[in-house]
């Protein structure tokens, strides 16, 4: 080996400067996760979370469909609701199926609506990081 190759191994050019990882944000709504503790008007206690998942998907629907035959098809009338309730006794699968596609249209339109809600904030948040950065928003004309 010649000194010149000796002499530059033993160089060191600077150590690599580790920075820490920039904070990960999350541009998509579908890559939150999920606490079934933070569920709005649902209660579930710690360790019987699946119990009451189950509880609430045969209750939930069939509740709801019962407000919705009595409100909407029996015009809030308690005589024709009783009527009407003649027909559906044998029908509690029935009763349930139109309050499950009523709840699922509603969930459905919640989720659009939240998913909207955080893109909006998401972009927000993107936008004032670049403020702070010293950059300017291009304007459109």
């Amino acid at each position: 080996m010649d000194p010149i190759e000796a002499a530059g191994k033993k160089v060191e050019f600077g150590a690599q400067i580790k920075r820490p990882a920039p904070k990960r944000v999350r541009t998509s709504y579908m890559q939150k996760e999920i606490n079934l503790r933070d569920t709005p008007l649902l209660f579930f206690p710690p360790g019987k979370e699946m119990l009451f998942l189950g509880i609430y998907f045969v209750t939930l629907p069939y509740i709801t469909g019962l407000l919705f035959i009595f409100f909407y098809v029996a015009r809030g009338k308690a005589a024709m609701f009783g009527s009407l309730n003649l027909a559906f006794d044998s029908s509690f699968f029935l009763i349930w199926l139109v309050g499950y596609e009523i709840l699922a249209v509603i969930i459905i339109l919640w989720i659009i609506k939240n998913a909207i809600v955080y893109s909006i904030k998401a972009s927000h948040e993107a936008s004032t990081r670049h403020r702070r950065n010293g950059k300017r928003r291009a304007r459109r004309y």
